[in-house]
C-alpha cells in the first residue's frame, strides 16, 4: 500500500514531535464551532511530505489532511518565523552534539534531487513557440493568405 509506505517514510519519532510541538503555535477551539482542526502532527509531517518529495500540495496523500488546508498552514507558519525557530534548534542542537564550523556554511536544496521525485530523462513537452514559428514563411502566416492580406491593405 502506497499510504502506509508514505506514513512510514514521514512518521515523526515522539522524542522529536516533543521538540517540535514546543515550537509550534496554540490554537483554541473556535467558540462558533466548525469543522475541528488538523492534528498538529498530521499537518507537520504532511509539510514534512511535500518539502522532502516536492509534490504538489493537493496531491500529497489524504493521510495528512486536506492539502490545502496544510498548505495555510504552512504559508502561517513562515510568516511566524516558525521555521527559522526550528532551524535554529536544530543548528544549536546539532552544534552541542557534533560541532559546527561556523566559519563555513552553505545550504542549497536545488543541488539534490528529492527522494521520490521523477525520471531525469523524461519525456519533453510540446517543442518552444519560437521553434514552431520558424518553419512559417516570414511573410505568410496559416490564418492569413497573400490575398486576404493585399485586401486589407487597400481598405486601409
Amino acid at each position: 500500500m502506497a499510504g502506509q509506505s508514505s506514513s512510514r517514510f514521514h512518521q515523526i519519532p515522539d522524542t522529536l514531535w516533543e521538540r517540535i510541538d514546543l515550537l509550534l503555535p496554540l490554537y483554541k477551539a473556535s467558540p462558533k464551532g466548525g469543522r475541528p482542526r488538523l492534528p498538529m502532527r498530521n499537518v507537520v509531517g504532511g509539510i514534512l511530505y511535500v518539502l522532502a518529495t516536492g509534490c504538489q500540495w493537493k496531491a500529497m496523500p489524504k493521510q495528512f489532511g486536506s492539502g490545502s488546508a496544510i498548505h495555510a498552514y504552512f504559508q502561517e507558519w513562515v510568516g511566524r518565523g516558525v521555521f527559522a525557530k526550528l532551524w535554529e534548534c536544530a543548528l544549536t542542537d546539532y552544534d552541542e552534539l557534533k560541532g559546527i564550523d561556523w566559519k563555513w556554511q552553505s545550504l542549497d536544496g536545488a543541488m539534490t534531487k528529492s527522494p521520490l521525485g521523477g525520471e531525469k530523462n523524461r519525456e519533453k513537452p510540446d517543442r518552444s513557440w519560437q521553434t514552431g514559428r520558424q518553419a512559417l514563411d516570414a511573410r505568410r502566416w496559416p490564418w492569413n493568405t497573400a490575398g486576404r492580406r493585399d485586401r486589407r491593405r487597400k481598405c486601409a
